[in-house]
């Protein structure tokens, strides 16, 4: 099965926060969610609000054991679409990886809510993992509320946030800004696999839930 669409994976452009800290992408992500997508035939675009060669967070370097399993997912992150040359494009859906770059410039970012809300208006699926929920903070639905607003959501959590002790460092609490947004949190144990699909919004916890989000999206994907 094809779909007539490609799915969007859109990954942070961020390589700094706090002072000088280095973040960006993380890794596992984008890499498990890619490989899935594409062993499952569906098309990818990758887009980042730069384009080009994204940063991706040190701490989520593979080991010996996922070098090569990763390589093509590697590869892709070398040269990503600038996100102004695509955003008019029309997609299946949009899918956001994580990493705290996403913090950075995910929200409030006039293309990311563009691409994202039309997304949506048209019927599409929006997916989101560990942080890449941000990008859904700034969105609004075709009546002007917060897209989130009565939707179930999961994303890293507060007490996640500061066991990695980042809490400080970042602009806000992903988890108190949706809830303040009017989402419902459905959030599992620290650092535990869980997924989340509330119609055509589907949204993971942290970088352990990178494979079971992707089965999420897929499975959504093709219930149409």
């Amino acid at each position: 099965m094809n779909l007539d669409k490609p799915l969007l994976m859109l990954v942070t452009s961020a390589s700094e926060m706090g002072e000088n800290q280095p973040t960006g992408l993380w890794l596992e992500e984008f890499a498990v969610p890619y490989l899935l997508f594409k062993e499952n035939k569906i098309p990818v675009v990758v887009a980042s609000p730069k384009g080009g060669r994204i940063p991706v967070d040190p701490n989520s370097a593979p080991d010996d054991s996922k070098k090569e399993a990763w390589a093509e997912a590697v590869d892709v992150l070398q040269n990503t679409r600038e996100l102004e040359m695509v955003w008019e494009d029309h997609f299946a859906g949009v899918f956001v990886p994580g990493g705290h770059g996403a913090m950075f410039d995910m929200p409030d970012n006039p293309l990311v809510a563009a691409v994202m809300e039309r997304t949506w208006a048209q019927g599409g699926l929006l997916g989101a993992v560990c942080h890449g929920p941000a990008a859904l903070v700034g969105l609004r639905d075709e009546q002007g509320a917060p897209l989130v607003q009565n939707k179930t959501v999961a994303c890293f959590t507060n007490s996640e946030e500061r066991e990695v002790g980042l809490d400080e460092v970042m602009p806000f609490l992903l988890a108190s800004r949706l809830e303040d947004l009017g989402a419902q949190l459905d959030l599992a144990d620290d650092f535990a696999a869980h997924a989340v699909t509330d119609g055509k919004l589907v949204t993971g916890q942290n970088p352990q839930s990178s494979h079971v989000v992707a089965e999420a999206v897929i499975n959504q994907l093709y219930s149409e």
